[in-house]
């Protein structure tokens, strides 16, 4: 019996021919040509001056809660409905998150992000404090879940009526623009793209911080190489980090981001057979913004409760005839170190996270394959 896995790395364009050259070249730590032309690559296409490659997306998240100002004692806005690693950096900082729900693109909910700051918050001389705790109310962070857009137009106007910096988590998003061209990432003051193994492009770890604030991301350069003002008598004025990506991954980077265009419309062409196939019979996919041209990155069947199989059984017959599928994350405010912060009404996020099952979507899976998940996911509905 084959395995069809959830979503796997599709190397199939010039990854070996640079890596090779890098390996030539001698370079291979976080210094060498390959880590240079993949921020400029990625730079020019999503269209921003300046990207600066780190070894995670994680890490990326970490130095734009530090550059936008996120502090201990502060609280940063961002949703339950996420990977956690978009939370954890702001506990790194000493913050602590507050949890708002999501809307029907299981992004960011600017109406209840605006209910949050308008009836529980005060604005004070260019600064939100929550009246409850007390907290400044430091930054607002926005997902793009799934390769989905939020309503970035929305969010936007918000935080810029409040002051706040607003973050994208685009680590899901990279190739998803809105209707003009303006790609997921550039939206705000800050955007974290990554390229881990499953994502629609991958370095097998790694992540890149756009920005067009140049002496921002200047500053986060700076960090993310041990915070060095002199490099040859090892002098450091901040507390650094060590999160440059390397150049063996910038290789890698560069023959996938050639790619990516590619992987894009085989996304779309595998999205709309699942759809169609699916739609015949009553089941329904989560869907992208028409308005939007997204990347598809991960495709999410809504597994109602009057099937007659739970989703979690579904999930363990599927294994069983080699289709891997996986839940939607656990909402983080229902993980341990997340259980005592504030929230906010959260039921539509408490509502998707009991349906959705996310089925098999790498960019290699042929139409056979898929045709096969339909078939096995279509014979188990009741």
């Amino acid at each position: 019996m084959k395995r069809i896995p959830l979503s796997v790395p599709n190397v199939c364009g010039n990854e070996q021919k640079y890596v090779d050259e890098a390996l030539r070249d001698g370079w291979i730590s976080s210094v060498g040509s390959y880590v240079n032309k993949f921020e400029e690559k990625v730079a020019e296409y999503a269209g921003v001056q300046e990207a600066v490659a780190v070894g995670s997306g994680t890490a990326g998240l970490h130095l734009a809660y530090k550059e936008a100002g996120v502090q201990s004692g502060d609280l940063v806005v961002v949703p339950t409905l996420t990977f956690i690693a978009s939370v954890n950096p702001i506990r790194y900082q000493g913050a602590e998150p507050y949890f708002i729900d999501c809307d029907d693109t299981l992004c960011l909910d600017p109406k209840k992000l605006e209910t949050f700051l308008e009836n529980e918050c005060e604005y004070k001389e260019g600064i939100v404090i929550h009246t409850e705790s007390g907290k400044v109310v430091r930054a607002v962070v926005v997902v793009h879940i799934f390769g989905n857009l939020a309503n970035m137009e929305a969010l936007c106007t918000i935080c810029h009526k409040y002051s706040l910096p607003l973050i994208e988590d685009a680590c899901e998003a990279l190739g998803t623009k809105d209707s003009t061209g303006k790609m997921a990432g550039t939206f705000g003051d800050y955007g974290v793209y990554s390229f881990n193994g499953n994502k629609i492009i991958s370095t097998g770890g790694g992540g890149i911080v756009v920005s067009n604030h140049e002496e921002h991301l200047k500053h986060i350069r700076f960090l993310s190489t041990q915070a060095k003002t002199d490099s040859w008598y090892f002098v450091h004025d901040e507390v650094g980090y060590n999160y440059r990506l390397t150049n063996i991954s910038a290789a890698i980077g560069v023959g996938q981001l050639e790619l990516l265009e590619g992987f894009i419309t085989r996304k779309e062409q595998l999205y709309n057979l699942y759809r169609t196939k699916f739609e015949e019979v009553g089941l329904k996919m989560m869907d992208f913004r028409k308005d939007t041209r997204s990347n598809r990155w991960f495709f999410s069947l809504l597994w109602e409760k009057d099937y007659g199989m739970d989703r979690h059984q579904l999930m363990r017959e599927l294994k069983e005839v080699g289709i891997e599928t996986r839940p939607i994350w656990g909402l983080i405010h229902h993980q341990k170190p997340y259980q005592h912060c504030l929230h906010g009404d959260l039921a539509k996020s408490e509502y998707y996270i009991d349906r959705i099952v996310n089925i098999p979507c790498s960019t290699s899976l042929t139409d056979e394959e898929a045709l096969y998940v339909i078939q096995e996911i279509i014979q188990r509905k009741g």
